[in-house]
């Protein structure tokens, strides 16, 4: 298909984001539903050889003028890459999607792997974003998820990033862990913000089907934290790095002025994205409202499909109208500026009253939507209730 020719959703006429899946890590945790693996047969050479070949094959099927903005690794564990590996991998995106001057550019890093040498490389590469997978800063809790590093090994990491000359670092942690009490949340954002991140992504653990946690809470053996608790470590979180200078700019997300993900952004906003890599997903033109497709997650059957010159695409859908319609909404009312519905009506040619004003209405007089100056928002207080909102679009 040349997407270089269709009218809806043009390459030509917005940034891309590209994204590279890194399957492999030294011990898969015990929440983990991602695409990734310990001790795969296949080598990081010729894996990266085959993300190399796909970008190849790829953007034969775009036309001219693309522009990539952001450029995100992630996995697994990509700070396991060797940095040569990774420097390919960025010239290689600035040759064929005219990766910009000032792409965001990042890494997801376990800090058990990051240390100032290697930091100093990946920055050398081109990486210039830093994704620590901190998660927690107690050890204890480490060790019940199946965590490879310990806290220690974290703040290390993330001075070893600054050292290196990362001016651009986020954490990540999760709340709801099995016997976390609000006390033990409460000193975890403490840690983080000690350390002073440009980023934070707060997320819930949400036991996954496949994972060794399901198994453990099949079995009665996971104690969790009651939903309410739950609820309460989130509440806190938002006040909490409120209070210290972040901006709640999505759902999960807290950035300090000027430091939002951009990448991440793309995704709530509907960018196209190209993903490659095992199991990586993308939104590509090439319908009026794009084709959302996703790899083969397997890394042999991968690469064994790529050395045929063939796309290793194992799943593709073209958007209808409608599921476009509900995208826009799901995705972008997590960013706290909502949807602008103007461009809503001149992208789908109908109002958001007149598609969604019926079976919406309850929201607006329960507080859990309102519009303001032009966009469609939730209140602050209603993000911990999100999923109750976005039902109605689907």
């Amino acid at each position: 298909m040349d997407f270089s020719r269709v009218t809806g959703l043009h390459l030509q006429s917005m940034d891309i984001s590209l994204y590279i899946h890194y399957p492999f890590c030294l011990r898969k945790c015990l929440y983990c539903a991602f695409n990734s693996t310990a001790g795969s047969p296949v080598g990081a050479d010729d894996y990266v050889a085959g993300l190399l070949r796909e970008m190849e094959l790829r953007v034969r099927s775009l036309g001219d003028g693309v522009s990539a903005v952001t450029l995100y690794f992630g996995g697994g564990t990509p700070s396991l890459m060797e940095p040569s590996l990774a420097s390919r991998l960025i010239k290689t995106a600035a040759r064929l999607f005219h990766l910009a001057a000032d792409a965001e550019i990042t890494l997801e890093c376990n800090p058990a792997t990051a240390d100032f040498e290697r930091l100093s490389a990946f920055r050398s590469a081109g990486v210039n974003r830093i994704s620590l997978g901190v998660q927690s800063f107690d050890d204890a809790l480490l060790a019940r998820i199946g965590r490879i590093h310990t806290a220690a090994e974290a703040r290390e990491a993330f001075v070893a990033a600054r050292e290196a000359g990362f001016g651009n670092v986020g954490i990540d942690l999760i709340h709801s862990l099995p016997d976390q009490t609000a006390a033990m949340w409460r000193r975890e954002l403490e840690s983080a913000c000690a350390l002073g991140p440009e980023h934070l992504s707060v997320y819930g653990l949400t036991v996954e089907e496949g994972t060794p946690f399901a198994l453990l809470e099949h079995e009665g053996r996971l104690a969790l934290p009651e939903e309410e608790a739950s609820a309460s470590m989130y509440e806190h979180a938002t006040g909490f790095l409120a209070g210290r200078g972040y901006e709640h700019y999505e759902i999960a997300n807290f950035a300090r002025p000027g430091f939002r993900s951009r990448h991440n952004s793309g995704y709530w906003e509907r960018r196209p994205c190209i993903g490659f890599g095992a199991g990586a997903h993308s939104l590509l033109p090439g319908t009026e409202f794009g084709v959302r497709c996703g790899n083969t997650e397997d890394p042999q059957e991968y690469l064994s499909t790529l050395s045929r010159d063939i796309l290793p695409v194992s799943e593709s859908r073209t958007l209808t109208r409608e599921e476009a319609m509900a995208e826009r909404f799901f995705l972008g009312l997590r960013l706290s500026e909502g949807v602008d519905l103007d461009r809503f009506h001149r992208e789908f040619g109908v109002s958001f009253q007149e598609r969604y004003g019926d079976a919406c209405a309850d929201l607006f007089t329960t507080g859990l939507l309102e519009l303001r100056d032009g966009f469609l928002r939730l209140p602050s207080r209603a993000r911990i209730l999100s999923n109750q909102v976005f039902v109605r679009f689907l």
